[in-house]
């Protein structure tokens, strides 16, 4: 009876702790979020327009440098192409119908970030803050996937050195782009020229 209740009294703060070990994960972002893949109406595919006919990102996404949302592109945009390129595709039916009807595309949004959180794209784009960091290699998506958490953890470890994130602003939408040796020198500099200094407090995002 002694063993029964040592048993208890040792093994059940155990599986309590690993009860709220495997909620704390198994209910975060990194693994509810990360591969999300929404179907969307029209099968887009970045590996194609990004990754193969080099489409820059603010071709599509132009107010990313100056808003802080990231826009969504205007039918008008896909029809710059698609009024020659396969016009007459079948799986480019919902945007013909877009333009007869004038009503925009409804896309799905992948990366959506919850109502009470705050992200300002243009702030981070003009810092020097690559498309990938946050995206992943979208050049090499056939399926736009969310990449990352996107959790407020992951925004805190960018915020506390954001130094390896950073590249020149010219570089910001290059998939390719590789640091050089000297990185840590260029984001030194590149902070102090631009008087970088992530906030960490709620409010930066809390609003």
């Amino acid at each position: 009876m002694n063993r029964v209740v040592l048993v208890l009294a040792l093994g059940g703060p155990a599986l309590g702790l690993l009860a709220v070990a495997g909620a704390w994960y198994f209910f975060s972002p990194e693994f509810t979020d990360v591969g999300y893949a929404p179907e969307q109406p029209i099968p887009y595919s970045h590996e194609l327009h990004v990754g193969e006919l080099g489409l820059d990102c603010r071709y599509c996404h132009v107010s990313v440098e100056v808003s802080p949302v990231s826009n969504i592109p205007p039918t008008q945009t896909c029809m710059n192409c698609h009024s020659v390129i396969k016009r007459d595709s079948e799986l480019l039916a919902p945007l013909r119908e877009s333009i007869a009807e004038n009503k925009p595309l409804r896309w799905v949004r992948v990366h959506n970030l919850p109502d009470y959180s705050f992200f300002n794209h243009s702030i981070h784009v003009n810092a020097g803050v690559g498309c990938v960091s946050c995206h992943g290699n979208i050049d090499e998506m056939e399926v736009v996937f969310q990449a990352e958490p996107l959790s407020m953890g992951w925004c805190l470890d960018c915020h506390r050195n954001p130094a390896q994130h950073l590249r020149p602003t010219e570089e910001v939408t290059n998939m390719d782009w590789i640091p050089s040796r000297d990185h840590a020198e260029f984001a030194a500099r590149m902070i102090e020229e631009k008087n970088l200094a992530p906030p960490e407090d709620c409010a930066a995002c809390h609003r």
